[in-house]
């Protein structure tokens, strides 16, 4: 059933975003899926995950990478193989910790240093091997994101903007970016929670360009999550206003880098009740926030990233629907 609805949506999904450049999925846990027996069919044949999503219009896929763990670098090199075989764009996004980063935890990697100074250095060399190794298999970053969901910063408490301010992450970024840009030329995103929440992203970009750290050209493409049940602000409304303020601040492409709707989520109040919990809400779901994206002016919203459509067996995903 959930191999239904999965090619199902994104054969939707597709339809309904031609519109925009980029048009993909973060699939990251696709090889830990099939490694549990797993498979996926298009039209009742088995074919390779990322096939069937190329085939149906998707033309990009974002991996995550963990300094340890499951989604280790060499775990993010194997999957880029088969993503650049498929012809996509690759996004890599970077946690920048051992393990899961979003706005509730960005725990500094174990064997990291736990100082400023030793952080920006560290960052630096970090950034630059990823770029490295990925360019080195064939297999170069298209886009790489610093740092995912990092409206309280990260790598913390260094870099805890509740701790020590927004310095900090000025200067980490600018790390990052400068090790990336020495090895390569991927284009740069970087990556907040709450896309429909203008003040929060107004805060964050006015006061992280800093002289000496972080500078606005340093970056390409803004990115934003934007789910419908962790926060009751989370409105279709509210998103087109956010964005909208966000492109005239920025004047950068905008992307929905994460999001999903659910076809069951049970004692959870979802933000926009008219649409379905269904496949058809799905539908539904995206194609509004492709409308979203395309009432950006001077053309800035680019792009949606549906959150790992083929994570079979996953549960809750961190929340009460699937």
């Amino acid at each position: 059933m959930h191999t239904r609805i999965v090619l199902l949506f994104f054969g939707l999904l597709i339809s309904q975003s031609l519109a925009l450049k980029y048009r993909g999925s973060d699939f990251s846990s696709l090889a830990i899926v099939e490694k549990s027996g797993v498979s996926f069919s298009d039209n009742g044949r088995v074919t390779p995950f990322e096939t069937i999503l190329k085939n149906h219009g998707s033309n990009t896929a974002r991996i995550r990478v963990w300094t340890a763990g499951d989604y280790s670098l060499s775990y993010g090199l194997q999957l880029a193989k088969r993503v650049k075989a498929a012809g996509m764009t690759l996004i890599v996004d970077l946690h920048l910790s051992d393990t899961w980063a979003d706005p509730g935890k960005q725990a500094i990697p174990s064997s990291w240093p736990t100082t400023l100074s030793g952080l920006n250095t560290q960052i630096y060399t970090y950034a630059q091997d990823v770029v490295t190794q990925f360019a080195n298999q064939g297999t170069p970053i298209d886009i790489l994101q610093v740092g995912n969901e990092i409206n309280n910063g990260l790598l913390w408490p260094v870099g805890e903007i509740s701790v020590n301010g927004i310095n900090p992450v000025s200067q980490l970024l600018h790390s990052a970016i400068n090790g990336a840009k020495s090895v390569g030329d991927p284009k740069i995103l970087l990556h907040l929670a709450n896309g429909w929440d203008w003040s929060d992203l107004e805060w964050w970009f006015t006061n992280v360009f800093i002289q000496g750290a972080l500078s606005k050209d340093q970056v390409d493409i803004i990115g934003v999550s934007f789910y419908p049940f962790y926060d009751a602000g989370a409105t279709l409304d509210a998103l087109k206003s956010s964005l909208t303020d966000l492109a005239h601040l920025m004047e950068k492409p905008i992307v929905v880098a994460e999001t999903d709707w659910p076809v069951s989520c049970p004692g959870v109040n979802l933000t926009e009740p008219s649409i379905a919990v269904s496949v058809a809400g799905q539908e539904t779901w995206i194609t509004d926030i492709k409308n979203v994206l395309t009432s950006l002016p001077s053309g800035l919203g680019q792009g949606i990233f549906y959150w790992e459509p083929g994570w079979v067996g996953s549960a809750a995903l961190g929340s009460a629907c699937v």
